[in-house]
This record gives structure tokens, sequence and C-alpha cells, in this order.
């Protein structure tokens, strides 16, 4: 940085001395140390900013990936008397290579670069809560402490940050029996949830608590395991109640069977006042791929082409009634519509957010 003579000048009359003058030159050489080292601040402090207000951005493959983590999660909106919410209970790397069936690994990236993604990609994973003036309702649990450190886990916290306790929970009413969505009932081998009743599909209830099962269909033991470290605490407690298709469950809560992924998978209806929203579990694992061809199929299908073909039927269902949806695994809060494309093909439009008092 050069001086600025006009300033120096100024200092020299200031300081009533000439340029030779010793006190002036020591008050020169100060002054040039204070303006340096406050160029130096200034600097840190915008690179500082800088740093903290740009946007998190997918890392690229020259540099490493940036560790972060979420605060809680939730979105809330009324559905006639009712409130729902949604609930982040984190992300998981999910390996689509691996994981797919149906599809080749070329076209499964190029389905995912249309949506600026790259394999693996995140999956949500997503629970609902429906709250009115005496039920505290859970849509499925997350996956508690069973992925492991910072894989899911976040249910408790994200309920938390909305108010709400694990022993305000009236009622837990579980998609399916895998442990994305039941590992949450437990911590340390108890009920996280100890006033609850558990409501799942008696066919996947019956499946998964017997382990032979395992042997019959070649289907990982792991999930028969861990269903008895969940489901099962609850089910030694009295505390399951199974239903079937059709059940009114609750007031203005009905189910609906669709075996597939798993035997007893199952959609849930809420209705309030004329206004509705149904709960669809694992239909949809995948939106930048499944919507636009839902005959891609993923491992953790039990029928894989039951799978499928349930996954056609309900967006096209859904798609023309034009019915609010709630995912478990689309990007959170996994909340919005379905639309039909044509040619069998369909895409995913998220609710609209808002953020004020009022209806």
């Amino acid at each position: 940085m050069s001086d600025n003579p006009s300033s120096l000048h100024l200092l020299k009359q200031d300081l009533g001395a000439g340029p030779s003058d010793k006190n002036f030159n020591r008050q020169r050489t100060r002054m040039n140390n204070m303006v340096t080292a406050r160029s130096v601040f200034l600097s840190t402090l915008i690179a500082l900013s800088i740093g903290a207000s740009a946007p998190v951005c997918a890392a690229d493959s020259t540099s490493p990936a940036a560790s972060y983590q979420q605060v809680a999660d939730s979105y809330s909106f009324p559905l006639g008397d009712l409130q729902i919410t949604a609930l982040s209970d984190g992300t998981v790397p999910q390996d689509l290579h691996e994981l797919l069936t149906g599809t080749s690994h070329a076209h499964t990236d190029d389905l995912l670069d249309k949506e600026f993604l790259a394999n693996p990609v995140e999956a949500s994973i997503n629970a609902f809560l429906i709250q009115d003036a005496r039920h505290t309702i859970l849509v499925d649990t997350g996956s508690g402490d069973l992925f492991g450190p910072g894989n899911g886990g976040k249910l408790l916290d994200s309920l938390a940050n909305v108010g709400v306790k694990a022993g305000d929970v009236t009622d837990i009413l579980i998609t399916h029996i895998h442990t994305d969505h039941t590992g949450g009932l437990v911590r340390n081998g108890l009920p996280a949830f100890p006033n609850a009743i558990v409501h799942v599909g008696a066919p996947d209830l019956s499946f998964f608590l017997d382990p032979s099962n395992a042997g019959k269909t070649g289907y990982a033991e792991q999930y028969f395991d861990e269903a008895a470290k969940t489901i099962g605490v609850y089910e030694e407690l009295g505390k399951v109640k199974t239903f079937g298709d059709g059940d009114e469950i609750l007031p203005g809560i009905t189910t609906t069977l669709h075996p597939g992924h798993t035997p007893g998978s199952a959609f849930f209806t809420v209705t309030s006042k004329s206004r509705s929203i149904t709960f669809i579990g694992d239909v949809i694992h995948v939106a930048a791929i499944q919507f636009p061809e839902p005959d891609v199929t993923i491992v953790y299908d039990v029928k894989p082409e039951n799978a499928a073909t349930v996954r056609k039927e309900t967006f096209a269902d859904l798609a023309g009634r034009r019915e609010l949806v709630g995912a478990p695994h689309l990007p959170f809060p996994g909340i919005g519509y379905i639309r039909a494309e044509g040619a069998g093909s369909f895409s995913w439009h998220p609710v609209e957010y808002r953020n004020r008092a009022g209806q």
C-alpha cells in the first residue's frame, strides 16, 4: 500500500513538525503499522463473512466433502381441524448402482444428472406428526440408533423442536416394518414412546416377527432381527394393534394395504373438514428415477414386480385425484403432489412453502 501524501501533510501540520522531525517519523511509522493491521483485519473479516454466508454447494471431485449437520427440522401446516408436521430424522447416503434394479448404471446416472444430482444420493428419512385436541400421532419413527452415529436418529430432537415430548405421543402408525420406519420405536432397548399404541398392518407383523420367513423367502435376516428389537418390544407389552385393508383405525384415519414392498405395506389417509392427505410409505424411494420410470425397483422390495405395479397404480390414482401426499424418503419435508406426465411417467411437486401466521 502506497502512502497518501495529503494525509501525511495533514499529520505533519497537526504535530507541528517538519518531515525530518523524529516525533513526526515515529508517528508516521505508527500510522503505517495501524493501516497495515487494519487491512489485515478487514481482509480476514471479509473472508470469514463470505464463508459464513455462502450457500452450501455440492462438493466437486477436487475437494473433500464438507462435514456439517442441520438443526432439528420441522414443517407444519393446517389440515382442517388438524395440524400436520413433517419431522426430519436426518438423511442417509444411498448408492443407487447397488440398490436399484431394472435400470443400468449409465441410465441411472443420466436421470440423476437431469435433476442436478450424482450417485450416491441422500435419502431423507421423514416422519409425520398429526395433532388434534385429543391425539398426538406419529406416522413412522425413523431409524433410531440402528443406522449408527450420524445417520438418522434425529426424530426426538425434531419432536422437541415443536414442543412435543415422547411421552405425549398417543398413537404411532407404521407404514411398514423396515428399520428406517420402526427403529425409532426404541431407545436403549426400551420403548421410546411409553404411552403410545402402535398400529401396523397385520400381514407385516406376522411376516417380520416370524424369523423362519427369512429362510423361506430369502429376504435378509437383519430385517427380522431388527423387527424383534423394535416393534417386537411393543408386541410383548401388548401395545400393538393390527389392521386390515380399509379399516378406520382412528377418527378420520383410514388404511389401505398395498403388498409388494413388504407384505403389509400400508397407506394412511387422514381427513378433516373435507381436506385430506395420504401417507404412502415406501412406494417411492428416489424421485429422480422412479417418478419418470416407476418400473425401476429397489433391493428392499420383498416382491419387486408387485412393488412396481403398486407404484404405477398409486401414482396414477393420486395424480388423478390431485391428492396431497406425504412420503418418507422424498427430500424433506416430503409433502407435495404427483402429476402424470404421459406415457406412464410422473413428476413430483413439493407443497407451497409458507412461513407466516394465519390460514
